[in-house]
């Protein structure tokens, strides 16, 4: 039984991924950002304006880097607590079952992906500040550095887990047994991912192409979980980018902001289309041929775009 198909062994009911999607949003949307609102309420009674609560940029140089740092984690760590709960409450769902279609989480894989991104994004980022070195500042402060180190290791997997159990899991699974096929839940999925990142300020300042990237990223871990019928491999790659991105590079503009080993000071406007499109039409197309060659994947069309069909009783039986 494959990743989607498998769903269909627990209680899979519309309403249910419905009213789970309103638990998930409370718990990381209302919950989560309490924390955050407290510290921001203080500095506002103390004198801060209020117009300052508004934009990303300002709340993290009114509360600190790497304080709003934490409390923005926090409230996606919160929101995790969310869909686990909605998972084995409305759908009677094991966390292995939402994981992966493996015995067991195959953490080779997550440790395998993490890898190799975390080597490419250190690479080509030296590789670009000894390009250009004009177009970056090194700011190596390390006392809010090693602050910065343990909150990222700490809390951006949980961040990245969110996403990725929100999307290629509960989501993707969802609107598979729902919509009973798997290009659906691959493209509303990626476009959903790409419309949240949609309000980050990188797509204001780079324009609509951004969002080439942001719905281009949904699609390659989209195919990781449905080609490896597992979430290991999307939860690396995730993982590996941002906590990468976090510590390398910052910049005035950037929806993380860090006291990372760079600031980049690169007019934003100018940077080339192909340096936003490269990656999903050149870089991902290698990452996934490699990965394909590793794990052995083969009937792509069928995986990507087939039926999901509901497995029979005798087939369970096969199953136990």
């Amino acid at each position: 039984m494959n990743y989607i198909e498998q769903a269909f062994s627990v209680l899979h009911d519309w309403w249910r991924y419905l009213v789970g999607l309103i638990v998930i949003f409370i718990f990381w949307q209302v919950i989560g950002m309490i924390p955050l609102l407290i510290f921001l309420g203080i500095e506002v009674v103390n004198g801060a304006d209020i117009a300052a609560v508004s934009d990303m940029t300002q709340m993290s140089s009114l509360l600190g880097n790497n304080l709003f740092l934490f409390l923005m984690l926090f409230s996606f760590a919160v929101g995790l607590v969310g869909i686990i709960l909605s998972s084995k409450l409305l759908h009677k769902q094991s966390f292995l079952n939402l994981t992966t279609a493996r015995p067991k989480i195959d953490w080779k894989r997550f440790w395998f992906v993490f890898i190799i991104w975390g080597v490419f994004s250190i690479g080509t980022t030296f590789l670009s500040y000894y390009l250009a070195p004009e177009d970056y500042v090194f700011n190596l402060n390390l006392k809010p550095f090693i602050i910065l180190c343990v909150i990222v290791i700490l809390f951006i997997p949980l961040q990245t887990s969110f996403e990725e159990y929100l999307m290629r899991g509960y989501l993707m699974q969802g609107f598979g047994v729902i919509l009973k096929n798997r290009w659906a839940p691959l493209l509303i999925t990626s476009i959903i991912f790409g419309l949240l990142h949609g309000l980050n300020p990188e797509v204001e300042k780079l324009g609509p192409i951004m969002m080439v990237f942001y719905i281009g990223t949904g699609l390659l871990l989209g195919i990781m979980t449905l080609m490896d019928d597992g979430l290991e491999l999307a939860l690396g790659f995730h993982a590996a980018n941002n906590i990468f991105t976090a510590l390398l590079v910052t910049s005035d503009w950037s929806a993380l902001q860090t006291d990372a080993l760079f600031t980049s000071i690169a007019d934003p406007t100018e940077m080339a289309v192909s340096e936003i499109v490269a990656p999903v039409l050149i870089v991902y197309p290698i990452l996934l041929f490699i990965l394909s060659k590793k794990y052995g994947w083969t009937n792509w069309k069928e995986k990507l775009t087939g039926k999901v069909i509901e497995p029979t009783k005798e087939d369970y039986k096969i199953i136990e």
